[in-house]
């Protein structure tokens, strides 16, 4: 634990200087609320300084992580309600410091300062507004997306209004609120995914480690204040209804397309989950349609297509932006990025047929002993996102460290998988490929540093990722990540253990054949399954 409690440690230290390469410049300060830092001239940090703090905290977080998660699989049982208690004093702590790395946090305050004075932040843009007049809080943002409309859903916009009205005409008073509302919904999501594991110590201590004081994901969403939790903590009430009550099932999964439309792949998985039930999956449809049609069509009707912008974006630290830019040199960059789009998409398909095969069947706590785990909405649901989530993510073209919350989420509440060391792995390179992160001058030397870590040392990972997840599917026996030597006699934290015999024709995600050596899936009762 102490790597996980270092790294935010240093997060605090990174911040607390005050405005750097790192961490981003407010505005001045007009009351006493958080964010807190030294005033200005007592310091200052010098770029590298700041920058080798973060990428420190991110590398100290992710082995802390990593120490902690083969301890739990050791037999470590640490208290549930101590490790709860741990990540949200860690998460709350970290607001208090001003955001770093990331200005997506000035932009959230840009567009609900348009609506603040009367416009819409889907079809206008800060810039619009800044250059052609002073304004006290649009001065403040920063390139790449000042002249870019709102892409976010009409729940997040309302709060985005809501963090202007109660920080008024201040930049650093409105992005406290902002923190506000990316750590508590963080919280709760964490607590939500806890509640899903009722009945089960073990698989709740995982739960608590791997969402709310996992120190990645502390990183990635509450450190640079992103909004990602929102979405996906009304997504995780809509899950908790899914054995109870599949209409407040689908207002949940509404009401998270309603914040980030991303978030539709988990009301994929849940309405796969009642394929079988049609009049449960009628309910399921007409829950999520009452918030989505409200907001998209009613409240906000040019919203849901500024939210699909992001599609057509190449991120920098991705698989794509290699491929992208080989292909750019053959071809116009249009169609070189219509080529990288069409492999991203036959990408999706592929790696999540690839995990449906693999990923275990374990089933979510609450479930009747002896009764059919693939029958149960709430486990298939479960299963099905993180499949999806974790096949969008992995193959997206433009994808950041903070969207893998919407993988760790059901991850927490299966049990322990080598999804867990992939997802590790994929999240570390991506956050540290962005420190310092934002369009500002950095000297010579920090930039082409930083640039291979973007370029360069985060593609060749992601890479690995894909690869790893193959390995997996064509090796499903095999506990190490890249099987590339001959079997041996290995033990694995994943509960996987190699005994020279041969692997099963089915693999720990297909089911059994009728009538051979399989046994019928049942409910868990909190062992790991083989």
């Amino acid at each position: 634990m102490a790597g996980i409690v270092a790294a935010t440690a240093l997060t605090l230290l990174a911040g607390f200087l005050g405005p750097s390469a790192v961490t981003l410049t407010l505005g001045p300060r007009r009351s006493l609320l958080p964010p807190w830092y030294l005033p200005a001239g007592i310091v200052q940090p010098n770029e590298w300084a700041v920058s080798a703090l973060v990428w420190a905290a991110i590398v100290v977080g992710a082995a802390g992580l990593f120490v902690a998660m083969r301890a739990l699989a050791d037999g470590w049982k640490p208290r549930v309600r101590r490790l709860f208690a741990l990540g949200t004093g860690l998460s709350l702590i970290t607001i208090a410091v001003p955001p770093l790395t990331s200005a997506d946090v000035l932009m959230y305050a840009a567009y609900g300062r348009l609506q603040t004075i009367g416009r819409d932040p889907y079809e206008l843009t800060p810039a619009e507004v800044f250059r052609s007049q002073f304004d006290p809080v649009l001065r403040w943002t920063e390139r790449p997306w000042q002249d870019t409309p709102s892409v976010y859903g009409p729940i997040i916009s309302w709060l985005q209004l809501l963090a202007n009205k109660l920080g008024g005409e201040n930049m650093h008073d409105i992005v406290f609120w902002l923190q506000v509302f990316a750590v508590v919904p963080f919280i709760l999501a964490g607590a939500g995914v806890i509640m899903l594991a009722h009945g089960d110590a073990r698989r709740q201590a995982r739960a608590a480690l791997l969402t709310i004081a996992n120190p990645v994901l502390i990183w990635a969403v509450v450190a640079g204040a992103h909004n990602e939790a929102l979405s996906v903590m009304f997504a995780v009430a809509g899950l908790m209804m899914m054995r109870k009550s599949p209409f407040a099932a689908g207002i949940g999964i509404g009401l998270a397309g309603c914040a980030k439309v991303s978030i539709g792949i988990w009301g994929l998985a849940m309405l796969w989950a009642y394929r079988k039930e049609p009049k449960k999956a009628l309910l399921l449809c007409l829950g999520t349609a009452l918030p989505m049609g409200w907001a998209y069509i009613i409240w906000q009707p040019t919203a849901f297509f500024q939210a699909l912008r992001n599609g057509g974006y190449v991120s920098v630290g991705s698989w794509a932006n290699p491929v992208f830019r080989l292909l750019d040199l053959f071809m116009t960059g249009f169609h070189a990025k219509v080529v990288v789009g069409v492999i991203s998409y036959s990408g999706l398909f592929v790696i999540a047929w690839m995990l449906s095969r693999t990923v275990p069947w374990t089933a979510v706590p609450g479930l009747a002993r002896g009764a059919d785990l693939r029958q149960d909405p709430l486990t298939i649901a479960v299963r099905t996102s993180l499949v999806l989530s974790v096949a969008w993510l992995v193959t997206s073209m433009y994808t950041l460290s903070w969207y893998d919350l919407i993988a760790w989420m059901p991850l927490a509440v299966l049990a322990a998988n080598k999804l867990d060391r992939i997802m590790l792995l994929r999240i570390t390179p991506l956050s540290l490929a962005y420190v310092p992160g934002r369009a500002i001058d950095v000297g010579p030397a920090l930039d082409f540093t930083a640039n291979r870590v973007r370029d360069t040392v985060s593609p060749l990972l992601q890479f690995a990722v894909l690869a790893a997840v193959v390995l997996w599917w064509r090796r499903p026996e095999r506990p190490e990540l890249f099987p590339v030597r001959a079997p041996g006699s290995t033990t694995s934290g994943d509960a996987t253990v190699h005994t020279g015999s041969v692997p099963s024709a089915v693999g720990p995600g297909r089911p059994p054949a009728a009538g051979g050596r399989g046994v019928r899936p049942v409910a868990s009762s909190g062992r790991r399954r083989r």
